[in-house]
């Protein structure tokens, strides 16, 4: 007789969204978006361009600059400088940051407790995600929000 092994996967993995089907729902339940690294209109880029889509899309923008102290308003609406001081609370936070300084914004979003955080094609950070969905937030990880919603709507 032989024994089937199984190891169970830890709740918290549940978290880590990888599925269209999961992507799809969080596109489609949040509404109000923090934008962390965002970028003013003059420089462009996709932190410009992927926010500037989604708030023509029908989503608010919350504006959270790293950079461009001088900037007080980005697609219209007041930047914030950090989570710490966004009323009412977002559904989402959009990570448009280096991998590598991603870490510098977990116990911010920690604190807020978004539903979701969402991190940029080309951005990744495992311990991060891991240390999220433990929190019970859910986390997409290097995929493009834009080309996911556009998809969603063909």
């Amino acid at each position: 007789m032989t024994e089937k092994l199984t190891t169970a996967v830890p709740a918290w993995r549940a978290h880590l969204l990888e599925r269209q089907a999961d992507v799809r729902r969080i596109l489609e339940e949040v509404r109000r978006v923090a934008v962390i690294g965002i970028k003013p209109d003059v420089v462009g880029g996709p932190a410009f361009s992927v926010p500037d889509h989604l708030q023509r899309a029908g989503y608010e923008i919350v504006p959270v600059p790293v950079y461009y102290p001088e900037v007080r308003e980005i697609l219209g609406v007041p930047v914030h400088r950090s989570l710490a001081t966004v009323t009412p609370p977002v559904d989402m936070v959009l990570l448009f940051r280096r991998p590598a300084d991603v870490p510098r914004h977990l116990e911010d979003i920690l604190a807020h407790r978004p539903r979701a955080v969402w991190m940029q094609l080309g951005i990744r950070h495992d311990e991060v995600a891991e240390t999220l969905a433990r929190a019970g937030i859910d986390v997409i990880q290097d995929r493009c929000v834009q080309v996911e919603l556009d998809g969603m709507r063909r």
